[in-house]
């Protein structure tokens, strides 16, 4: 398995970011404009169990990987543990947890492992992947601001 954590601290309170966070509309904005999510059949509502297939679109039309999403575990407000697979890898874990903050705000950590499907582009896979994560906690500073300094937007 190929692992990787990113985290940030952000300026706004967990319950503020998991407003934002756990919806596709959330999602997609971090991901934008490297990929966009499709939202599953039914899966709308970020809950515990199989969601359904979405698929990454690359630039938000090309289809590049899909995730048969599962949630095994949703904490709103805390955070949730995904448990899938993606057409690109035989497992796929990404657990994200909102952590408050002493002062205010709170750090969004994002840990990640993953069996790719062909162990040679194992390594590529884990570069694009946490180049990725680590577009997407960018653009959440952005939108909530840094703990501790920085201003928000």
């Amino acid at each position: 398995m190929h692992r990787f954590v990113v985290s940030s601290r952000l300026a706004a309170a967990p319950a503020e970011v998991w407003a934002r966070v756990s919806t596709f509309d959330g999602v997609n904005d971090e991901l934008w404009p490297v990929v966009r999510m499709s939202v599953p059949r039914g899966g709308a509502v970020l809950a515990a169990g199989a969601l359904g297939r979405s698929w990454l679109l690359l630039g938000g039309v090309l289809p590049l990987d899909y995730d048969d999403l599962v949630l095994e575990e949703v904490q709103p407000g805390c955070g949730f543990r995904e448990r899938s697979r993606l057409g690109s890898a035989s497992a796929w874990w990404h657990d994200r947890t909102l952590l408050p903050l002493p002062g205010g705000g709170c750090r969004v950590v994002d840990e990640v492992a993953f069996a790719p499907r062909v162990a040679a582009l194992g390594g590529l896979q884990a570069f694009a992947f946490e180049a990725t994560f680590r577009w997407r906690h960018r653009r959440l500073r952005r939108r909530f601001g840094r703990a501790g300094g920085g201003a928000r937007r």
